[in-house]
């Protein structure tokens, strides 16, 4: 049950449910025996009376018995023609939930494929969250999956979730404003993902209605108002193109509709126009036989009025991801009115109206399905990967929503293949789109086949090439500009496992250091040692620990005295042993996410370093004089001892400032006189000094402090130069 339809139990003289009901689930059983067997709709009936003896003494907050919310879902669903399992699942959505009616018994009873279906579409209640927004991350999670297993699941949550908005207004006001957003970011979505056109419409409209409610009200007023004054336009139109049509021989249905109020309400917001401003409430629809006449028509609507350039889409040739098919253009009609037409046949127009739902037959053979099928199928499977590659709840359901907004963008591998894609989407995006390995390896592209960089935006018809590698990784950059929730859950899983290897090797190494001033090794510590300090922590594995101390979560030293007490008890060693000096961990700076070097300092080998462990983030590297490491030098537990490892392959970046007379080519010979010491020049920029001067400031890329003295020499030479120094992070040269 919804939380904002669960109503306590009201006065005791209330009829019973049987009595109150009996008409509506004739009426449901008169749908029923349109396109079930007798025998179906009987096991369909004792589900109700199943039902109606559950929720006895239950009412909505309307004052209706309980029992009406799912007779109405399962009126609903049958309206798609959904099968026995199904149409029990409706009806006993809320059993588990609301009376404590377990799985085993309904699967006795209904079947395990019914239970099974009502387990999916329960909430998780008997699970802590830490907050009301977790707790419904992880319930659309347990949805979503159950969803990927079973589509019913989902189609009849979208029954369910439609009648709760339609009887919302029993609601308090906060709570409705609420429920209707959670219905525009999540439920509207997913019903436009299946292709339930209708359902996709009637939820943003009711939603738009509860969570704005006085400006649902202005704007329908508006609409109104409206009417009389464009209805000439649009009988005009209507009746010139019933005309038209024959005279191409082509039959055709031809309808004018009124756009919805929340798609105008869009509109405002996102193009910043008044109502008057919005020119084309009205579309017609024209429905004809076969494809070829939907093209024929076309040519004879724009030779009745012009079409307006770049709002022509073709989703017959290239239908939407969620198997919509129609022509859409747009034309300048009557007294220069903008009017939107919609061309497509009726088996077109079915799937546009019921989608996935027009044909949801389950079928074990991948092979039979339908293109839709296979589409919504593909769609499904990418919940599960989506699942495994996320971490939280929230961070599922947030990769979930980007998913869910339809694609805007169609681009082409260099095989041909069409792929849709959300607009704004990158390279990286169609990379993990190809597959996982392919975004994993990703390193460059060719867009419509010039080398491009990965940032870039896609647009319709572009031919994109992936560039890979065998031991290329995904760059945490990507973040910035990937786009689709596959690409993103992807990189942070990436992310995350490289963090965790890198973060258990540091810890082992901070550990092993600590343990020295107590005379160990960290080879020296017992097993026993280890079961019973992992055991007082509460902790399964010691990989644990050391990833908490590679990432700064837990002190070295605190976990080296608890480990060395624990080996003195299982060694029986004195309590007083020969402290060793616990050394220096040796960095190379390169070993990537657990170990960085601090931007504030820009440590180099051969300055003088010290480690300092931020929560959560592993070991930064500081140079000794670097202010922010001085209040840390109190904290003994907060900073370790860090050496350079040889070595001279790396180059490390460093900023210089130099000071030089203005002089034409100055900037040349100081750049000759670094290039000369065989050092790289990042980035450089100038600063207009006061008089004669000129501040060049250049970020290099050294080897280490002895090639950072050879350059810095090099320039000194420079005969306009008069000043030269290292910058430091607060923007100083010395």
């Amino acid at each position: 049950m919804d939380e904002s339809e669960r109503g306590a139990p009201q006065e005791p003289f209330r009829p019973p449910p049987s009595c109150v009901l009996s008409l509506d689930f004739q009426g449901l059983k008169t749908k029923l025996l349109t396109y079930l067997r007798a025998e179906d709709v009987g096991r369909v009936e004792a589900a109700y009376h199943f039902a109606a003896d559950a929720h006895a003494g239950q009412f909505r907050v309307s004052g209706e018995p309980y029992v009406s919310h799912p007779v109405a879902v399962a009126s609903l669903v049958a309206d798609w023609h959904l099968d026995p399992q199904a149409l029990i699942a409706a009806l006993l959505h809320d059993v588990m939930e609301d009376t404590h009616i377990p799985k085993a018994e309904i699967a006795e009873r209904f079947g395990k494929v019914s239970a099974e279906l009502v387990d999916g579409l329960s909430k998780l209640d008997k699970i802590e969250f830490r907050s009301h927004e977790e707790a419904q991350a992880e319930n659309f999670r347990k949805m979503l999956l159950a969803m990927a297993s079973d589509l019913r699941v989902i189609l009849i949550k979208l029954a369910d979730r439609l009648h709760n908005m339609r009887t919302l207004g029993h609601m308090r006001p906060a709570k409705r404003r609420r429920i209707a957003n959670e219905t525009l970011e999540i439920y509207a979505p997913i019903a436009n993902r299946l292709g339930l056109n209708d359902l996709y419409r009637e939820l943003q409209e009711l939603s738009f209605s509860n969570k704005y409610p006085l400006r649902y009200q202005v704007l329908a007023k508006a609409i109104r108002a409206a009417r009389g004054n464009r209805r000439e336009v649009v009988g005009k139109v209507s009746t010139a193109i019933q005309e038209r049509l024959p005279q191409w021989g082509i039959t055709a249905e031809v309808s004018g509709r009124e756009k919805h109020l929340y798609g105008i309400y869009r509109k405002m917001v996102e193009k910043h126009l008044s109502f008057s401003q919005v020119l084309d409430i009205y579309g017609f629809r024209v429905i004809v036989g076969e494809v070829s006449s939907c093209y024929l028509a076309l040519g004879a609507l724009h030779s009745m009025y012009k079409p307006v350039p770049g709002k022509f889409k073709d989703y017959i040739a290239i239908p939407k991801a969620n198997g919509y098919q129609s022509l859409h253009t747009t034309l300048i009609g009557p007294f220069g009115t903008p009017v939107e037409v919609q061309i497509r046949t009726r088996e077109m127009h079915h799937i546009a109206e019921a989608g996935v739902a027009s044909h949801w037959l389950y079928k074990e053979d991948e092979k039979t399905l339908t293109e839709l099928q296979q589409k919504t199928h593909s769609w499904l499977q990418s919940l599960l990967e989506l699942q495994s590659a996320s971490g939280e709840a929230t961070e599922f359901l947030e990769h979930v929503k980007i998913d869910l907004f339809p694609g805007e963008v169609y681009v082409f591998s260099p095989k041909g293949t069409i792929f849709s894609m959300p607009k704004g989407s990158t390279p990286v995006d169609f990379a993990y789109a190809v597959h996982t390995d392919i975004g994993n390896r990703c390193v460059a592209c060719r867009i419509n086949g010039d080398l491009m960089p990965l940032r870039s935006e896609l647009n319709n018809g572009d031919q994109v090439e992936i560039i890979t590698a065998a031991h290329a990784n995904p760059n945490p950059a990507w973040l910035s500009y990937a786009r689709t929730g596959k690409a993103r859950a992807q990189i942070r899983h990436f992310m995350k496992n490289a963090q965790q290897d890198e973060s258990v090797a540091l810890g082992e190494r901070l550990l092993n250091q600590a343990l020295r001033p107590h005379g160990l090794t960290l080879g020296q510590i017992s097993t026993f040692a280890w079961e019973r300090f992992l055991r007082d922590r509460g902790v399964r594995h010691k990989k644990e620990i050391f990833s908490d101390l590679g990432l700064g979560k837990r002190l070295p030293a605190i976990i080296a005295r608890r480990l060395a007490q624990a080996q003195d008890m299982e060694s029986g060693r004195p309590d007083v042993v020969k402290p060793k000096p616990a050394g220096a961990i040796t960095i190379r700076g390169s070993e990537g996410i657990a170990v960085q070097l601090a931007r504030c300092c820009h440590p180099i080998p051969g300055d003088p370093i010290i480690g300092t462990l931020r929560k959560g983030q592993g070991l930064e590297v500081h140079t000794h004089d670097c202010p922010s490491v001085a209040k840390l030098r109190g904290d003994r537990g907060r900073w370790v001892d860090v050496e350079w490892e040889a070595g001279d392959d790396r180059l490390f970046d460093v900023g210089i400032r130099v000071l030089t007379r203005n002089a034409r080519g100055v900037l040349a010979r100081v750049a000759s006189a670094i290039a000369e010491e065989d050092c790289n020049i990042q980035s450089v920029h100038m600063d207009n000094e006061q008089g004669a001067y000129t501040a060049l400031n250049f970020t290099l890329q050294v080897r280490d402090r002895m090639h950072l003295a050879r350059v810095m020499r090099a320039v000194r030479r420079v005969q306009e130069v008069v000043r030269i120094g290292r910058v430091k992070g607060d923007g100083r040269a010395v």
